[in-house]
């Protein structure tokens, strides 16, 4: 029988309403508390799910086993800090902070708790449905678009971080690291070509100011293109690599975020040998969506 544990989610927004729900539909994990720092939030989610509601941090943290933070992005960093410090493992939803000495801390801390330590980048568990994360080769050209319709939320953070670095993380997951970076754009819309080394290069665009959504990937390999359509979703595989076509049907492509959670539980259990997407990979993510906010500043771009 799987050890039963007990879940918090800090923050009763709208992520926050995702990863509560999550927890609460899931086997072995019980979801008993929810955090917000204004208490009628986070009252209203609980007694949607039969939790407890807190605005105790401390209180919060000492009802839970492992908990997700999924308040606003300049708040995750603070918040991963203390869950880590009480011994409690944490799953961060994107970016794992916004700034490179406090993502590399809380790496850090985790390493040195035995804790694990996950980050929100959900996209790879779609990447992996579809086989992509197995591809027998390395891209040559990566080309992705991530553009949005003018919104309210995530006004804390840059499109970089807020949207391009669902796409600089899968680049690093087919890539490796990267040597250099070119950008131009400001904070609601940006362009970025970005140098992987080996013959690899890619560019992204983000934007949060357009009039129609878009979400799409252009992976070129030497054996041909795939082309992915995340909002479909689809892809056409032009490579021949064998891909899942079905993969939309399969519970990591219908349910990411579920999946994504319930990875992280099975290796705070010792099931899994790690979560999907692990700290220090939400950390290199983040490392490279700042260099190109660097660059993007160095043009004369507006933040």
């Amino acid at each position: 029988m799987a050890l039963l544990l007990k879940a918090g989610v800090a923050g009763a927004g709208v992520f926050g309403g995702y990863h509560a729900r999550k927890y609460a539909s899931l086997p072995d994990v019980d979801l008993v508390a929810v955090y917000d720092h204004h208490l009628p939030r986070a009252q209203a989610l609980a007694a949607e799910l039969g939790a407890k509601a807190f605005d105790d941090l401390d209180a919060f943290l000492e009802a839970v086993d492992v908990a997700t933070v999924a308040t606003p992005a300049d708040s995750h960093a603070p918040l991963a800090r203390f869950a880590l410090a009480a011994g409690r493992h944490c799953y961060v939803e994107k970016p794992l902070a916004v700034g490179r000495d406090d993502a590399d801390a809380l790496v850090t801390a985790a390493a040195e708790w035995g804790l694990v330590l996950a980050c929100g980048h959900q996209e790879r568990v779609v990447f992996q449905a579809m086989g992509l994360m197995s591809a027998p080769e390395r891209p040559l050209r990566i080309e992705a678009v991530r553009r949005g319709t003018p919104s309210d939320r995530n006004r804390d953070v840059s499109c970089v971080l807020d949207l391009m670095i669902h796409d600089l993380d899968l680049g690093l997951a087919l890539a490796g690291g990267w040597t250099d970076v070119e950008a131009k754009g400001g904070f609601d819309d940006l362009a970025a070509e970005v140098d992987f080394g080996g013959g690899c290069t890619g560019r992204f665009e983000a934007s949060r100011v357009a009039e129609w959504r878009e979400r799409t990937m252009r992976l070129v390999y030497p054996s041909g293109a795939v082309e992915i359509d995340f909002l479909a979703p689809s892809f056409a595989d032009g490579a021949r690599f064998g891909l899942n076509a079905d993969f939309a049907a399969t519970a990591q492509g219908r349910d990411p975020l579920g999946a994504s959670v319930a990875a992280f539980l099975a290796a705070v259990r010792g099931e899994a040998a790690r979560p999907a997407v692990t700290g220090a990979e939400g950390a290199a993510a983040l490392d490279l969506a700042l260099a190109i906010e660097a660059a993007a500043r160095g043009r004369g771009g507006s933040f």
